[in-house]
């Protein structure tokens, strides 16, 4: 490798920083990865999520800017998993709304949101008004169990793990690119004016860099991953409930992903017993074959949020930028985030970050 190619210091191995490492070494950067734990991303929010790629289901609960960026996921998604050498599950079934009817009035008000999410952003697929066979028609494992639903076209969802693994993988294998496991550093770290500086440093370390972003807090999130070989749901299917919508997203192999929980906590403790019996619970009222699932894991993890939920981008300086505050959305929104960093790195402008209403602060 020539010793004229540019050195970037990617700070933080999570579902960012790998994906921005990857891109990096592909656009012929020499690329040093500082991540404080293991390769297993134990520590990342990315880890313990469903990986669902919902920009109008999401709209009932975000803003704006998230459908924005989910939008341009859906496409871009695609485009890199092509350039993984290892295979990635990634679907586009569409996302399925449920509900009792005890819950029609919130399901009336959900719809709502969603119509108006439509009118806002016109390119979004409409979203379809199903009742009985039109509703088994779409997804024949709900029989006949929910007499209403509603069916948003296009949405999808991938594996977050396989890809966290995946992009391990090629990072690995890349020569131009070294990984430093067990190596918790700060951009102070790294001297940007001596012989050896890097040319680029881009902290993408989450709730890490809370010494630099005091504003970022934590709020944990709990999932359940189950093995259901009697349930054949074939895309991410949403109940609506009275305390959060819940969320089932099927994987490969009959796995499938449960959670909806939003804790205003950084506690990493084991999920509660109230959580799990309504995620379990839910989950069965959709199809009783959950009741015969293997429970596969009860994982728990908090996610990078700033006070107004967004994303941002910080150029702290040409030189030093860092990526934030992902919440809740890290795969529906880390495409567009990845693009509108590259696009500062190769030409210096942010007109993508305004495309998509990116927040960005220079200096701090």
């Amino acid at each position: 490798m020539s010793a004229q190619q540019p050195l970037s210091v990617v700070l933080g191995a999570g579902l960012m920083g790998r994906l921005l490492a990857h891109s990096l070494a592909r656009l012929g950067h020499r690329v040093e990865v500082h991540e404080a734990q293991g390769p297993d991303a134990q520590g990342a929010a990315a880890r313990v999520a469903a990986a669902m790629l919902a920009p109008l289901a999401e709209s009932a609960i975000t803003e704006a800017p998230v459908v924005r960026m989910g939008q341009h996921a859906l496409t871009r998604w695609q485009e890199i998993l092509q350039s993984l050498s290892t295979p990635v599950f990634f679907q586009q079934n569409g996302t399925l709304i449920l509900w009792h009817r005890q819950d029609a009035g919130e399901a009336q008000r959900f719809e709502q949101l969603l119509q108006r999410t439509q009118r806002e952003h016109v390119t979004l697929p409409s979203l379809q008004a199903l009742q009985g066979q039109a509703l088994q028609a779409i997804e024949p494992a709900v029989e006949a169990r929910f007499q209403h639903g509603l069916y948003l076209p296009g949405e999808g969802q991938l594996d977050n793990r396989q890809l966290l693994q995946a992009l391990l993988t090629e990072l690995t294998a890349h020569a131009s690119v070294q990984m430093h496991w067990n190596s918790a550093r700060k951009p102070q770290d790294f001297d940007m004016n001596g012989a050896n500086a890097p040319q680029w440093v881009f902290d993408c370390r989450g709730l890490g860099a809370r010494s630099e972003q005091p504003a970022l807090r934590g709020v944990r999130g709990e999932v359940i991953r189950l093995h259901a070989p009697d349930v054949s749901l074939q895309r991410p299917t949403r109940l609506i409930h009275p305390r959060y919508p819940i969320y089932i997203a099927p994987k490969q192999d009959h796995v499938f992903v449960i959670g909806a929980t939003e804790i205003e906590t950084e506690d990493l403790s084991p999920a509660s017993v109230r959580s799990t019996l309504e995620l379990l619970s839910a989950a069965y009222t959709v199809h009783p074959g959950f009741g015969e699932a293997r429970i596969l894991e009860v994982a728990t993890q908090a996610r990078p949020t700033l006070p107004d939920n967004l994303p941002l981008l910080t150029v702290h300086n040409p030189r030093h930028i860092s990526l934030n505050g992902l919440y809740r959305h890290g795969f529906l929104i880390a495409p567009a985030l990845l693009d509108a960093t590259l696009e500062w790195v190769q030409h210096g402008t942010l007109t993508l970050a305004q495309q998509f209403q990116l927040s960005v602060q220079h200096g701090g």
